[in-house]
């Protein structure tokens, strides 16, 4: 089964709430998380994202497509980064995003990967 877990937050509040020493003990402790995922074979792709101040949003306006800047959560907390696991259960995605809530002591959001659309 796959699934996304995904973090949320923005560079200024990490800026403003952990020291800069945090913050590379932080990024340290994504690489090692990733490259133990990598080393189970549950990994299937991560990334890291842009801080949300550098959003465009596209939409239209007189049915014309329109990019203009901003984020669809607004102003605060986006999604920074993203892992795509794959394993055998739900309990099993939620163990994995435990190990990054209990380091960065926020939540992570654990979401099922459905193998196609939903049946109508």
């Amino acid at each position: 089964m796959k699934f996304m877990l995904m973090m949320f937050g923005d560079v200024a509040t990490l800026t403003q709430t952990r020291s800069p020493a945090w913050i590379r003990e932080m990024i340290a402790f994504m690489t090692q998380f990733d490259a133990d995922l990598r080393q189970t074979g549950e990994l299937v792709y991560d990334e890291g994202l842009a801080d949300g101040s550098t959003a465009k949003i596209v939409g239209l306006e007189g049915g014309v497509p329109v990019a203009r800047d901003g984020q669809i959560a607004g102003d605060g907390p986006s999604l920074i980064g993203f892992w795509v696991v794959d394993v055998a259960s739900e309990a099993h995605a939620i163990a994995i995003a435990a190990r990054v809530v209990a380091f960065i002591e926020a939540p992570v959001e654990v979401r099922p990967i459905p193998a196609g659309p939903p049946e109508i």
